[in-house]
């Protein structure tokens, strides 16, 4: 595949996650009498990345996340050449994806942007007012097990044919953790996204989404060369 092929791949894999994971917190999560609520929408995210990757997985690998894509340069399985042209389809997708969004869940008299278009926060912007620092290490530490499942399950090594389903299943186990902290991001361009529509506080702390993830997927491709180094 050429890069024209990957960039638009990871561009609308990375749309369809936010549309389908932050539409599910906006337009489902506490609709009147049959909301989906914290399980559903974790699960929604999960079957973003699941679907995703059965469908373009063969040609761009199904990154849809900037950390992920860091974490495989990190772990040896990804071009650093590639980094910047992925990152940027990757947040035109999220971008796309929150603007579709948007077009739906303002068609309501009851929509506001005030909250938050399933906007990634801490302090006061979190779900359950979780600190700056609680937000911090739980993106830290969820974006690293997240690599490390990622790494494992593409490994040549690995059983073929269900990484899309161990990752699906991984990234909805973090999001039933960590949602009240954070509201869970482990993808930059998934918070990037959202926070360009809401502006104000969600751009002051898009840093921590960004910083906090790529920190731990790089800290997982360490680990994980690690576990393949020969004695």
């Amino acid at each position: 595949m050429n890069m024209t092929q990957k960039m638009a791949a990871e561009f609308l894999g990375t749309l369809w996650l936010v549309l389908g994971g932050c539409g599910s917190a906006v337009l489902a999560a506490a609709f009147p009498d049959v909301g989906i609520g914290l399980l559903g929408v974790s699960l929604a995210f999960g079957l973003t990345v699941l679907t995703m990757a059965y469908a373009i997985g063969h040609i761009s690998g199904c990154h849809l996340n900037p950390a992920v894509s860091f974490g495989l340069w990190a772990g040896g399985r990804f071009p650093a050449n590639e980094l910047l042209p992925y990152i940027i389809a990757q947040v035109a997708g999220a971008i796309a994806g929150a603007g579709i969004l948007y077009l739906i869940a303002s068609g309501s008299s009851d929509f506001s942007l005030a909250g938050g278009l399933a906007s990634n926060g801490y302090g006061e912007h979190s779900p359950g007012g979780y600190s700056m620092t609680s937000g911090f290490v739980a993106e830290v530490v969820m974006t690293l097990f997240f690599l490390l499942v990622i790494l494992g399950a593409t490994d040549s090594r690995a059983p073929q044919g269900f990484a899309p389903i161990a990752i699906g299943l991984c990234l909805t186990l973090i999001h039933l953790i960590s949602i009240p902290v954070t509201n869970t991001s482990v993808n930059p361009a998934r918070s990037t996204g959202p926070a360009i529509f809401v502006g104000d506080w969600a751009l002051s702390q898009l840093w921590l989404f960004w910083l906090a993830p790529i920190i731990g997927a790089i800290v997982a491709g360490i680990i994980y060369k690690f576990f393949n180094a020969k004695s």
